[in-house]
């Protein structure tokens, strides 16, 4: 192909909200640089994944991902970066068309690697394709706790905070480009500190200085809620959506895992949030037979997740992570009970979420329509129920109130006000 022809490119993110701000970072860095962005589902020149190693279940995806890409074009370059590259490039270099692995800390410079090694050629491209109705901007990076199944920290490294003027600047710049709804990530959200300015700081700084719509937050560990920190959530801006990673709901599993707050504190955080906002959605990470792990302790991890009742819960069946402390934890539970409390938790979250839909049903909400298919459009409430409804309107990116009126699915059926 000349290097005058536009080339088509393919990005895709494996994980977490992290991997798909920075996923959202360099699709614009491409776009910007003029290269055409298309969808992982076509032929393209060259696809990049952006990768996630913290399950095995992650890692198969990631190579099931790559090698779904070479069918599709196996003159294509495959460039894989993330924390699977970060950890095992040898492994994932050995895949059939992968033809550059790049670490999580060269992973901002593909451009320029791409460049440098004749992999690309530029031409004029279009950046909307590289853009969302939600913008998620990175804050921070990297964990210090070093939780005994993690594997973040060792392939993330140590903590790192962005400035927070530059962060403003992003969401002012998302804004200008027509988002309605930002959301900030990072590894460990709740660390950011920069310059004197913690997160709350931050949020202060991004509330008064910018006209965002929407600002959501990804995730934050339950001894980061306090009564100051819930006042934020008086500007009616910020989503009343929270991602607590509870991981267990046993005290002594937490105490293993080297969690770094009990049962009782992350009930106290759930009741913080709930006494100033009754409506607010509160979504977990539960990880299930973790070493060591009694029948009794998982009734316990089960019996609190019900008594929460969550809006959504995340479940994870352990799996040893190399290099962790928890991979050499003895005894492992085995593979017949972690498939056994694995779909029993799950049967619990899908129960959790259908009875926190089922309470606003008959309420007229705004959502934020994002995208649609055969005519059905999905959006989300700011308090993060996934809505559907059908309209022959271009809904992209237009914030409308709603009916909710069914259960359905993963979501609430909608008809239009």
């Amino acid at each position: 192909m000349s290097k005058k022809e536009n080339r088509a490119i393919a990005l895709e993110s494996i994980g977490c909200k992290l991997n798909q701000a920075e996923t959202e970072t360099l699709a614009r860095q491409f776009a910007e640089a003029g290269y055409r962005l298309v969808s992982p589902s076509e032929k393209a020149d060259v696809y990049i994944l952006n990768t996630c190693t913290v399950t095995h279940v992650a890692d198969r995806k990631c190579r099931q991902w790559l090698r779904r890409a070479h069918g599709l074009n196996p003159d294509a370059k495959l460039v894989v970066t993330g924390c699977y590259a970060e950890r095992s490039a040898q492994e994932l270099a050995q895949i059939g068309g992968v033809s550059l692995v790049v670490g999580n800390e060269q992973k901002s410079e593909l451009l320029e690697l791409l460049g440098e090694s004749g992999n690309l050629a530029g031409a004029q491209g279009d950046q909307d394709a590289a853009l969302r109705t939600r913008s998620f901007i990175k804050i921070q990076d990297g964990c210090n706790n070093f939780c005994a199944y993690c594997i973040v920290p060792l392939v993330r490294g140590r903590e790192k905070s962005v400035p927070a003027g530059q962060i403003v600047a992003e969401v002012k710049k998302r804004v200008a480009e027509g988002y309605k709804e930002v959301v900030l990530t990072g590894t460990e959200m709740g660390a950011y500190s920069h310059d004197g300015v913690d997160l709350k700081g931050l949020l202060e700084r991004v509330l008064t200085e910018t006209d965002v719509t929407r600002l959501r937050l990804s995730s934050l560990q339950p001894q980061e809620i306090t009564p100051e920190f819930i006042e934020l959530w008086w500007d009616e801006r910020l989503c009343r959506h929270f991602h607590l990673s509870l991981q267990s709901g046993s005290d002594a599993v937490l105490s293993r895992m080297k969690r770094r707050y009990s049962v009782a504190d992350y009930e106290r955080a759930v009741a913080l949030i709930c006494e100033a906002m009754p409506e607010a959605a509160i979504t977990t990470d539960i990880i299930v037979s973790f070493p060591g792990e009694t029948e009794a302790e998982f009734q316990e991890s089960y019996d609190f997740c019900r008594r929460m009742g969550f809006a959504r819960i995340h479940v994870f069946t352990f799996s040893p992570r190399p290099g962790t402390e928890a991979a050499r934890m003895r005894p492992q539970v085995s593979a017949k009970v972690k498939k056994q409390r694995s779909q029993q938790m799950l049967a619990l979250a899908e129960e959790s979420a259908r009875n926190f839909y089922n309470k606003f049903l008959g309420r007229t909400m705004a959502v934020l329509w994002e995208k649609q298919s055969d005519g059905i459009w999905s959006g989300h409430t700011d308090n993060y129920i996934k809505v559907y409804t059908r309209s022959s309107e271009d809904l992209t990116n237009k914030l409308k109130p709603v009916k909710l009126v069914e259960v359905r699915g993963d979501g609430v059926w909608g008809e239009k006000c």
